[in-house]
């Protein structure tokens, strides 16, 4: 197992059997997100981005009582007054959440308690979301005089539909777990007790199969959820060849032929 820490242990980046796991570490503000703390997840996703020891990527909260409360609000003073704080702000903060809505395989949200606002947008990056009964989501912007982006806001409507996001957005209600389950926010929700367990076997199995299919898929995924003239078709029929191309294809076959687990090295 190998860790690391970014900004003054703030951001904690662990790899084990296969799976990185980044946790948002500041619990005595419910996991708020910092400028600093976006700066170190992005430095841990860009290590981790081309390793081929890392083949999922888990992001949680410190703690039982929340996942990411949102941005660190003590913050808002000083980078976030204006509009040009804000532009600063969103310059500041725009590496990470770049690496982290491009990084090519499978993040999984690990959600335990509160996850709100700027911390459901960062939950809204993974690919799949398992939270606990206890966790509760909601979007207080208007609580706050702030708007969220185009990118934020297509992805929540992506995930739940228009009128869903409409109700969430206006009225800056927070739901329980339940809620965001049936209206497809959560891919799935579990005991308090079996979270750790539950994303630990997904990840297992994620880890065991083939990367380059993965890739490939995650990919493919991605280019559907943009306009036809946005799409790179291109990259997509690449990621296909480059699949059928590889000593994995040649040892799923073989593996399946010897009745035997297949041994993938992404290669």
């Amino acid at each position: 197992m190998s860790s690391m820490q970014y900004a003054d242990g703030k951001i904690l980046a662990d790899v084990k059997d296969g799976v990185g796991v980044i946790t948002f570490n500041q619990p005595e503000k419910h996991n708020a997100m910092s400028a600093g703390m976006w700066r170190g997840t992005a430095e841990a996703l860009t290590a981790w981005q081309n390793d081929p020891a890392v083949r999922a990527l888990v992001i949680t909260g410190a703690g039982d009582k929340a996942f990411v409360s949102g941005a660190d609000i003590s913050e808002f003073a000083s980078l976030r007054s204006a509009a040009d704080a804000q532009i600063e702000y969103d310059r500041a903060t725009s590496a990470g959440r770049a690496q982290l809505a491009t990084f090519p395989k499978p993040v999984i949200a690990r959600i335990g308690g509160w996850c709100l606002g700027g911390g459901l947008a960062i939950a809204m990056q993974a690919d799949i979301r398992i939270a606990t009964e206890a966790s509760v989501f909601g979007i207080p912007a208007d609580r706050l005089g702030l708007a969220y982006g185009f990118d934020m806001v297509q992805t929540l409507v992506s995930l739940v539909g228009a009128a869903n996001a409409r109700q969430l957005l206006f009225t800056g209600s927070r739901i329980p777990a339940a809620e965001a389950l049936r209206i497809g926010l959560i891919n799935q929700m579990v005991a308090n007790d079996k979270l750790g367990e539950t994303v630990d076997a997904l990840t297992r199995t994620i880890a065991d199969n083939a990367p380059l299919t993965i890739a490939a898929a995650k990919l493919a995924v991605r280019q559907t959820l943009l306009s036809a003239a946005e799409r790179d078709t291109a990259a997509i029929a690449a990621a296909v060849a480059t699949c059928y191309a590889s000593a994995d294809y040649a040892e799923g076959r073989k593996a399946f032929a010897e009745k035997r687990p297949p041994r993938f090295t992404g290669s």
